[in-house]
């Protein structure tokens, strides 16, 4: 495969978690002028189908191009039609040098014909590089972490654990299996460990490690995009909030002791502070900015005690889905760049042979005006 080919899916892949971000924002927007503001599972689950469908469009994308089944139109393309419809005002030198900025962009970066592309092409390549290199660290500290613990029940393919180094619990998976690791001052109180293994549990139903695992394994490839931060930032926000209303409206708790769980928790952990890296693919209890902020656990036990909405919602979210799932989707054929020289591109180029010509005429005659001046000056 090309360098350049790689390198287009890579900036596929930029602006597409960016226009989810954006789609996402907009869609929070107008949901919280709804009653579905409180609907924090159908949110979680729509976040989660992004994620993937961000993570997944342009590998698919670039093997349909690869297939040789196609081309759909692009951005280009369209503001190409536009130019020659004559609803654009502009020179059409200027035009064409203008859409053809990322071409010249890719050209550069991965031939390094230049001082500045070789300057970019090391700091993404150093960059994602360390990226990697983190994550494998943190995944290294979370398997000693889980080496140190040691069995405590087995239930199915759930290992619970029980550790002295932590004061959060939390939850991660390998290939096979599943584990719950407990702090173990948690054995001295029964209410709390039952609601906490309990909030565990209800991550795994939700599919919140693997979308963690996605997540991190991402940021190699993202770690320069602010859109990036912005939506691992809302996911974990939306998973706790979908967490702790799911078990608050199963009725299997009383909310005053599942809030107090969470302060306590809160308690321990600024006690003890000894805590997984932010970058490893696992999800706890409670994270690091809700041990350290008051509004921020405040905002949890609220979600806790909300109720979601009434009635049948699923065909209106599975309609919001499917709207935004196809605008990830145009977004994606959108942002690719022209297959070949079409017809409105061999006239945009004309366009610009012609313009060129007439710019250069010009010149000849100025420089022919100017050379006759001096000449009649000089007898």
């Amino acid at each position: 495969m090309k360098a350049d080919a790689l390198l287009n899916t890579y900036i596929d892949l930029n602006l597409l978690v960016l226009a989810g971000a954006l789609l996402w924002l907009a869609a929070r927007a107008g949901l919280r002028r709804t009653s579905l503001a409180t609907a924090y599972g159908p949110q979680l689950r729509l976040l989660n189908g992004m994620t993937v469908l961000l993570a997944a469009t342009p590998v698919l994308v670039l093997l349909l191009h690869l297939s040789g089944l196609g081309h759909a139109p692009t951005l280009s393309d369209v503001l190409v039609s536009q130019y020659l419809q004559g609803n654009v005002n502009m020179s059409a030198t200027h035009f064409e040098s203008l859409i053809g900025l990322r071409e010249d962009l890719v050209r550069d970066i991965s031939g390094g014909s230049t001082t500045w592309s070789q300057i970019v092409a090391a700091l993404l390549i150093s960059g994602a590089a360390l990226s990697a290199l983190l994550l494998g660290a943190a995944i290294l500290r979370l398997r000693r972490a889980l080496a140190a613990a040691y069995l405590w029940k087995r239930i199915g393919r759930v290992d619970l654990l029980l550790s002295d180094d932590t004061a959060v619990a939390y939850s991660t998976r390998g290939l096979w299996r599943r584990y719950v690791v407990l702090p173990t001052a948690l054995l001295a109180d029964p209410r709390d460990l039952r609601v906490t293994l309990a909030h565990e549990l209800q991550h795994f139903r939700q599919k919140d490690v693997e979308i963690a695992f996605l997540m991190e394994c991402l940021r190699p490839l993202l770690f320069w995009n602010p859109a990036y931060y912005l939506w691992r930032r809302d996911m974990r926000m939306v998973r706790e909030f979908a967490c702790d209303q799911t078990l608050g409206a199963q009725g299997r708790f009383d909310l005053r002791s599942y809030c107090e769980c969470l302060i306590r928790a809160s308690e321990r952990a600024r006690e003890t502070p000894i805590f997984l890296s932010s970058r490893s693919p696992s999800v706890a209890l409670l994270n690091r900015r809700e041990i350290h902020s008051a509004p921020l656990l405040a905002r949890r036990i609220i979600a806790a005690t909300e109720l979601p909405p009434q009635g049948r919602q699923g065909l209106l979210w599975t309609g919001i889905s499917g709207l935004i799932a196809c605008a990830v989707v145009i977004t994606a054929f959108l942002i690719q760049r022209p297959s070949d020289w079409s017809h409105d591109r061999i006239m945009l180029s004309t366009i610009v042979n012609l313009e060129r010509m007439a710019q250069r005429g010009s010149s000849d005659t100025a420089l022919s005006a100017l050379n006759g001046e001096f000449m009649v000056s000089s007898r």
